[in-house]
């Protein structure tokens, strides 16, 4: 029998194991097995229970943004929008087992951006706000010299045991949460040589390249989502709209040194994934910067493949390698939703994330494969006041006497955001001046939610998130944990022996 999720303490890890340990494959530390945050995580996780059986497969999901309040206002807004009570409406990540709060805090912040917390997850290391895949004596934006503080993610070391890997993002592929499987980075926003020349990072390889030229293993099996224009030079056509050129100025067309190589193919809509070579590694970018929000590819028929398609032809990819497979899967525009200050982007978002995990879950076995789902940090976003059971998430506060108002007389949302754009202080009004939302269409996919601080962008939020697993090895997802213990979690599931 499986060893119990609920483990919080050292004495129970030891005194829960029930079962001699499944043989560990020998692998040797990584690069960054030197480092602090590495060392405390793994000390942690070596003593969990006895791993009773090796995880073939895992999955790790990526909420980005999917705090608390995220999840529990999509919960509702999911339920409301299938016709049933919001409240008591089950999501599938609901259904997961084990269940822990993870630590988001970076080496250098209180509040986390995605480039250290993807670190943190696929590493297992805590680094500066930026920075992507290197340690955190690495100085943020400075290309010489960075080399030296390179990390080997969880997606290199299963390359290199003959696993195969796969990547799949709502943003742009180069973005800061998939680049952590495979860029070394020490700017974020370097995910094209123009962008990294304009930090003076010339001599360092930009993101996209790096996912080009990934030297780990045989590369991934399958990588999808947007950002065209980071592959192709600026003398190119995009492949769907020929007015739009590439943002590359080294005369480069990544894409095609990708197609170049054997069993190797580029598809960049729905139709020609669902077509794809089944035994082709294939490179999939949907949009010339990030795909569309959800509720945008389903009212414009933009021809993006969902979340949940684009998991399930990834999955259906990877089973295909007879030695298991590590994936991540990151729901990314949740938190550009939440940044804009448009909930119901985000909760939608939300929804279809959760989605593509209930796809996952129908496509795998949870004897032998580990899904994790987590978010990277979280956001000001609110759910507040006293509104009735069944009243609409998205709609003004109200109760069993009619709509709520407050002191200063006006109605109120459920839903809002400490700062943001949509701030009532904005332009030098006053608190008596805050915005009348009487007959404001407040349902409305870019309606911008009242906040406090004015900010032209809403920020992340510095409390802890959740952890789900469910498969082999979910039984140390239990209590508190730091972020950076998740790649540890995952590489025991796997049996890798990293010291």
């Amino acid at each position: 029998m499986r060893a119990f999720c609920l483990v919080t303490s050292l004495f129970a890890l030891t005194a829960c194991a029930t079962s001699p340990q499944a043989p560990l494959l020998a692998i040797g530390a990584p690069p960054q097995a030197s480092d602090p945050y590495y060392q405390a995580a793994a000390a942690h996780i070596a003593a969990a229970p006895a791993l009773e059986a090796r995880a073939r497969n895992v999955i790790l999901f990526v909420g980005d943004g999917m705090g608390v309040s995220t999840i529990t206002a999509a919960r509702i807004y999911a339920g409301q929008s299938r016709g049933v009570d919001g409240k008591s409406y089950t999501l599938a990540m609901d259904t997961f087992p084990c269940t822990a709060m993870s630590r988001t805090y970076g080496s250098d912040s209180q509040i986390s951006d995605s480039a250290p917390t993807a670190t943190a997850m696929t590493a297992g290391v805590k680094t500066s706000g930026g920075v992507i895949g290197l340690t955190a004596e690495a100085p943020a934006r400075r290309c010489a010299g960075s080399d030296a503080y390179a990390t080997r993610s969880l997606f290199n070391i299963a390359e290199a045991q003959g696993l195969a890997t796969g990547v799949v993002t709502t943003t742009t592929i180069t973005h800061a949460t998939p680049a952590a499987t495979y860029a070394n980075v020490a700017g974020r926003d370097w995910e094209n040589d123009v962008r990294a020349a304009r930090d003076g990072a010339q001599a360092c390889a930009d993101i996209a390249r790096q996912l080009i030229e990934w030297p780990a293993g045989d590369g991934f099996e399958i990588a999808l989502g947007g950002g065209r224009a980071n592959f192709l030079p600026n003398t190119a056509a995009d492949p769907e709209n020929a007015e739009m050129r590439g943002a590359r100025a080294d005369g480069r067309n990544l894409i095609a040194e990708w197609t170049s190589r054997e069993d190797r193919a580029f598809v960049w809509n729905r139709d020609q994934l669902a077509a794809a070579d089944p035994d082709a590694r294939v490179l999939g970018l949907f949009n010339p910067g990030h795909m569309a929000f959800d509720l945008e590819r389903k009212s414009t028929r933009t021809g993006e493949p969902s979340l949940s398609e684009m998991t399930a032809a990834a999955i259906t990819r990877l089973q295909r390698e007879p030695t298991g497979y590590v994936l991540m899967v990151e729901g990314g525009r949740i938190d550009h939703g939440h940044h804009a200050g448009m909930a119901h982007l985000a909760l939608a978002d939300t929804d279809a994330f959760d989605q593509a995990i209930a796809t996952a879950l129908a496509m795998t076995n949870r004897d032998d494969t580990l899904i994790i789902v987590t978010a990277d940090h979280s956001h000001v976003f609110t759910m507040a006041g006293y509104a009735a059971r069944g009243n609409p998430i998205l709609g003004l506060s109200a109760g069993p006497d009619g709509v709520a108002l407050a002191d200063d007389g006006l109605p109120y949302t459920t839903l809002g955001y400490a700062n943001g754009p949509g701030s009532v202080f904005a332009d030098g009004a006053t608190p008596s001046a805050r915005p009348n939302l009487t007959g404001v269409d407040t349902h409305a996919p870019t309606y911008r939610a009242q906040s406090l601080v004015p900010l032209g962008s809403e920020s992340h939020a510095g409390e802890d998130v959740v952890i789900y697993a469910w498969g082999p090895g979910d039984d140390v997802v239990a209590g508190t944990l730091e972020q950076n213990m998740i790649f540890h979690i995952m590489a025991r599931a796997l049996g890798f022996d990293l010291r």
